[in-house]
């Protein structure tokens, strides 16, 4: 992940607030604004507030109890004042109960779910949170393996919006000493796995950016959303027509097609023009 000192960050449900932390102490950005999703209690309880505590100390504003997907939150902070808006391995809290699930996520399924939390998320911070003349940046980390993959983050998350998807970088943890990945519902460490940063931009080219030049050597398009690939599953390139038609009808295939068209059967349903 590419880091400028002279940005100005917002991190989003930073889980224990260990990326926060590490972010701020060895990356040393002009602002530092972090938040969580649970309450300080809750924080507390579950990871203890060794990093609040340590973040607050250093003089860094720490939100807790910060939901990105609702308007209450968005007014606790000065709008438009971030350059970068960073959402770091977001995935949904488990159900409690099958009534719950049913309440929430019978009708969308988990998957659904998981990628309206992150357009939620990309769409605030481009209307609230990012400086139309900074950097204008949102990133999410996050894993190339299920269930993440099957989010078609890089495809599917804008469709409808001004929001352009540039491509994605490696994320090393080993740039970020101390940051522990959390299970989102427990104390707990999440089994350490490959990170990759995906990139947006009201922009529609890295060289229309500030820190273009930066960007452009960690920043790329993945080979699978190339010319002859199917983006969905990440497979290719189809050697013929029969090729493609034999990948296009296996059942890998058409359950995350399904998963496609149940995505924007929502998105129509519940974002009406």
């Amino acid at each position: 992940m590419y880091i400028n000192s002279q940005w100005r960050i917002l991190t989003v449900g930073d889980g224990d607030l260990s990326f926060s932390s590490s972010l701020l102490q060895h990356h040393n950005p002009r602002h530092l604004t972090a938040s969580v999703y649970d309450d300080y209690d809750t924080l507390a309880n579950k990871y203890g507030d060794e990093y609040y505590q340590e973040l607050k100390t250093q003089g860094c504003e720490v939100l807790t109890g910060f939901d990105i997907t609702q308007p209450d939150s968005w007014g606790a902070l000065q709008p438009n004042s971030f350059d970068v808006v960073i959402f770091q391995f977001p995935l949904i809290p488990s159900f409690r109960s099958q009534e719950e699930f049913q309440e929430q996520c019978a009708e969308i399924g988990i998957n659904a779910m998981n990628r309206q939390l992150l357009r939620t998320f990309l769409i605030n911070a481009f209307k609230h949170y990012l400086d139309p003349n900074g950097a204008q940046l949102a990133f999410i980390t996050s894993k190339d393996v299920k269930p993440y993959r099957e989010w078609s983050i890089e495809t599917s998350l804008t469709v409808g919006t001004d929001i352009n998807y540039l491509g994605s970088m490696a994320f090393d943890i080993e740039r970020f000493p101390g940051y522990k990945v959390r299970n989102v519902d427990r104390d707990k460490h999440v089994r350490e796995t490959q990170g990759i940063t995906y990139v947006w931009s009201l922009q529609s080219a890295i060289a229309d950016l500030q820190d273009s030049a930066a960007l452009q050597e960690v920043v790329s398009l993945p080979y699978y959303l190339g010319e002859g690939y199917c983006p969905l599953c990440r497979t290719g390139p189809f050697a013929s027509e029969r090729d493609k038609l034999e990948h296009e009808q296996a059942k890998k295939h058409r359950t995350t097609l399904g998963y496609e068209q149940r995505w924007l059967d929502h998105i129509a349903a519940s974002e009406p023009v």
